[in-house]
């Protein structure tokens, strides 16, 4: 049990000083408008390459659902502008299409 302490205080130091660094250095900074537009981006770009890569790579059983997830993800994030909510919901509609089909 002794010999995970080191790796564990390791593995925290990896992931959290990668976090903090920028924070407490560059906080000061201010960044263009244009800059903060491309930030703003960064998490809808990520989760549609995820959301991508995971429609791609299913099954032909499951693309109905995995189609049907995707459509109603983007109708509700382009209507409300809500990560979490488009996430979840489509997360809901492929459930339940795959569950009864």
């Amino acid at each position: 049990m002794n010999n995970y302490i080191p790796v564990i205080i390791g593995m925290a130091l990896v992931t959290y000083l990668p976090r903090y660094l920028p924070m407490r250095f560059l906080r000061n900074i201010k960044l263009s408008k244009r800059a903060m537009l491309f930030l703003q981006y960064i998490p809808y770009t990520s989760l549609s390459i995820l959301i991508v890569r995971g429609i791609l790579s299913t099954e032909l059983s499951l693309m109905p659902g995995a189609i049907a997830g995707i459509s109603v993800a983007g109708l509700v994030a382009y209507w409300k502008s809500n990560l979490v909510l488009s996430v979840f919901l489509g997360i809901i509609v492929s459930f339940v299409i795959i569950s009864f089909s």
